[in-house]
């Protein structure tokens, strides 16, 4: 059989054409952020070691006032350096039986340890899944119910 060559098509041209647009042959160092679900981009960036080990702490026996405080300096953090902070997240329980997971708020407090066949209330039920697999260090939970699983080195997955 003889062989049939076929165009192909560039990345970036149009279908029907198969060309692609002029450039104007501007360059930018930093792309503007892109806004996917009413969040932008630099929600994906990775979180830094300070911030990673801030949420951890928040499962810490602290006194209120240190909870809070550590608190409200998370939610400072976010909003600094991606635009917007989680209402909370969702994170493995190691009290034991019958807990496997909890919510936490940015107010420094465990909002509530959950059992099983316990219902975790919306939006933060589509993070334990996520949470008990053990594969990430947390789950952020957004208002308008995007989660982002955060890995033990701050690297985000994005959905």
């Amino acid at each position: 059989m003889g062989h049939i060559e076929r165009s192909r098509r560039q990345v970036g041209s149009d279908p029907a054409t198969g060309v692609r647009p002029a450039t104007t042959g501007a360059r930018h160092d930093a792309p503007a952020p892109v806004r996917l679900g009413g969040f932008t981009t630099e929600l994906y960036r990775p979180r830094p070691a300070d911030l990673l080990h801030a949420v951890r702490r928040l499962d810490a026996r602290l006194a209120d006032e240190e909870l809070r405080e550590m608190g409200r300096w998370i939610g400072e953090q976010y909003v600094t350096s991606y635009g917007t902070a989680p209402i909370g997240y969702v994170a493995r329980c190691f009290l034991g039986p019958p807990y496997v997971d909890h919510r936490l708020g940015l107010d420094g407090c465990v909002l509530e340890h959950y059992a099983l066949a316990d219902v975790m209330p919306e939006p933060f039920g589509a993070a334990r899944m996520l949470a008990r697999s053990g594969a990430y260090a947390y789950v952020e939970v957004y208002d308008g119910g995007l989660v982002l699983p955060v890995l033990a080195d701050g690297g985000i997955v994005r959905p």
